[in-house]
Formats: C-alpha cells, sequence, structure tokens
C-alpha cells in the first residue's frame, strides 16, 4: 500500500461528497476541470493523488472555500507517471513544438483509452488493474496538449509495423487507426509513416521526441528499456534532428498517410 493511501482515499472521499451534492457526475465533473471521467474516478477511489491545480479549480466549480486545495497541498505527490517519464510530460505542457518518431507502439499522445491499456496490459513486471487503471488517465489526460485554444506544432513520424501490431485485438487496432485518421485534421497536427518498402531507415536506434520550448531552446527525449534521457547538449540535439529531417523525407506525406490508414481499415 502507497504511505498516503489512506489520506488520499479520505480526500477522494471528499471530493465525491462534493461533487455529489453538486448533483454532478464525474464526466461533468471532469468536463469542468480538464480531466477524463477515468481520472475523476481515480482521484475518487483514492488511486490517484488529487494535484493542487486541479484542486483549485474543483473548489471554484463545486463551491468550497479552498478546502481541497488545502488538502492536495497537503499530500506528497505520488508517482503515477514513472519518475524517468517526468521530464517529458513536463516539456510536452509548455512546448511550442514537438516532433516525435516511434517505431513498436502508436505514440503516446495519439492512442486511444482501449489502446493505450493494451499496451500497459503488456507491460512485465504486470500491472494491476488499478494501475493499468492509472497509467491509461494520465495518458489520456496529456493529449489535451494537441487541442491548445493556441495549437503547438506538433509532427509525427510512425514506422508501419506500428500500424500492424494488432495490440488488443482488431477491434482495438481498426478504433486506434480511425483514431489517427481524426487526429491527422487536428490544427497544427501532421503524422506521417515510413513505410516497410523502403530500403534504408535513418533511426534504427529507437524512437525520440525532439521538442521546442517557449524559450526556444531545443531539447531531445530519448526512452531505453528502463530508463529514459533529456538531451540538452546542442550536438547531440542536432544529430537527432537532422535523423528526424531524414526521417521525414523518407516517409509518405501527410495526404499518402491517411489513404494508407483508409486502405488498411478497408475503405475506398
Amino acid at each position: 500500500m502507497r504511505p498516503n493511501a489512506t489520506a488520499m482515499r479520505m480526500v477522494g472521499a471528499q471530493v465525491a461528497a462534493a461533487r455529489v451534492a453538486k448533483g454532478l457526475t464525474q464526466r461533468e465533473l471532469g468536463k469542468r476541470v480538464g480531466l477524463q471521467e477515468e481520472s475523476i474516478a481515480s482521484i475518487e477511489q483514492g488511486r490517484r493523488p488529487l494535484m493542487p491545480d486541479v484542486a483549485a479549480l474543483m473548489d471554484a466549480v463545486l463551491g468550497l472555500p479552498g478546502l481541497l486545495a488545502v488538502a492536495a497541498d497537503r499530500l506528497p505527490q505520488m508517482d503515477v507517471i514513472p519518475p524517468w517519464a517526468e521530464p517529458l510530460m513536463s516539456l510536452e505542457k509548455k512546448a511550442l513544438a514537438l516532433s516525435s518518431y516511434e517505431n513498436q507502439v502508436i505514440p503516446g499522445l495519439l492512442q486511444t483509452k482501449a489502446y493505450a491499456e493494451a499496451v500497459f496490459r503488456s507491460r512485465i513486471p504486470m500491472y494491476t488493474d488499478d494501475e493499468i487503471a492509472d497509467q491509461t488517465a494520465a495518458r489520456i489526460d496529456r493529449q489535451s496538449v494537441l487541442h491548445r485554444e493556441k495549437p503547438m506544432l506538433v509532427s509525427f513520424v510512425i514506422w508501419e509495423p506500428a500500424l500492424r501490431g494488432p495490440l488488443g485485438g482488431p477491434e482495438v487496432l481498426r478504433e486506434q487507426l480511425q483514431h489517427l485518421v481524426t487526429c491527422s485534421r487536428l490544427p497544427g497536427v501532421m503524422i506521417q509513416v515510413l513505410p516497410l518498402d523502403r530500403t534504408a531507415h535513418p533511426a534504427l536506434d529507437g524512437p525520440f521526441v525532439l521538442l521546442e520550448t517557449p524559450n526556444h531552446e531545443h531539447i531531445a527525449y530519448v526512452e531505453s528499456q528502463r530508463g529514459s534521457l533529456v538531451v540538452s547538449d546542442l550536438d547531440e540535439v542536432s544529430i537527432i534532428a537532422q535523423r528526424y529531417a531524414m526521417l521525414r523525407t523518407q516517409a509518405l506525406n501527410p495526404d499518402e498517410t491517411r489513404d494508407l490508414l483508409n486502405r488498411l481499415l478497408g475503405d475506398p
């Protein structure tokens, strides 16, 4: 059990009681504070900590005089997001531009709920059902960066095998492919597929993310089996940026990518 599990359950129960008294469903409260319904459920059940910024919004929505903000401020933050992934989450929120290459799974920012669950169910050591629910909710919440009032410029290159791996089963994959078509039409979002018939591949070392900060710094984020690395050295970032540039030139353009997705879906 987590060290502060009892306190988290108590705060969660307070959120639930205030929500019910206000006549709101979990989905309705989530919409008003910018969270998914599953995230509200995780908070109310004490599986996910209530963050101070969300608590302040809840106080305003539920008509509470800062009670949840005080409670959240007294709770140490728990690691729903693995510590090695936290730098990327922080950088994503404020980035002016993001470029992502993925070769095994659909990028997290583009995953459906069912596909994300399938990804987390594949993990070894295995997650519990509660941990899968928490991780999935956190991943879906991250996707709000694609829906900013002022869109962020986002580019994705996905190697074709990731589109063909039926994680979760055929229906989960079909929903995921349909979601990619939808996401490809979002403002500022460009999705390209690197097809299997290319005879050269500039990024065989694995997936990575490139970000531009509000201060116009260029940073890379690279994951491995047991951790990750935030790269700020200009020479190293330049090498990764060169690889991404080559990936984009070899990949299908966004319109060709939508055509491929529609063919995989069986649409004319």
